[in-house]
């Protein structure tokens, strides 16, 4: 149902860094830029993510309640991504571990400040 998701950013050649090497843990590539955003995706035909700087002109701010979350494959995964980001710069909003029966994942914040999640299982 989700084709992408949008994240704001005042920095993006700082942001795109970021996401070049975070989603690359998945194998995500860009599939689209121009100097306003990026997106990336695994594949034309799979839900992407994209960073934008503000159309309107004003500061980009995260959202209270927002987050996007990546779901992967294995633990070994969410526990790459969760390390990868704080490598570049991310901050932890919550280690890797079972949140609940069958449901493993970590939480980590990009240098934006917007909430990200990586998980397996049910959830």
């Amino acid at each position: 149902m989700i084709g992408y998701v949008t994240l704001g950013t005042n920095d993006l050649p700082r942001a795109a860094a970021f996401y070049d090497a975070l989603l690359g843990v998945i194998g995500a590539k860009r599939i689209m830029e121009n100097d306003q955003f990026i997106a990336w995706s695994t594949g034309h035909d799979k839900p992407g993510l994209a960073l934008t700087k503000p159309f309107n002109g004003k500061p980009a701010t995260i959202g209270n309640g927002t987050m996007v979350a990546f779901g992967v494959a294995s633990q070994d995964i969410v526990k790459a991504l969760h390390a990868k980001a704080l490598e570049l710069g991310g901050t932890d909003e919550g280690a890797p571990g079972e949140r609940f029966e069958g449901f493993y994942a970590a939480y980590f914040r990009d240098p934006d400040g917007n909430k990200l999640n990586a998980h397996v299982g049910n959830g």
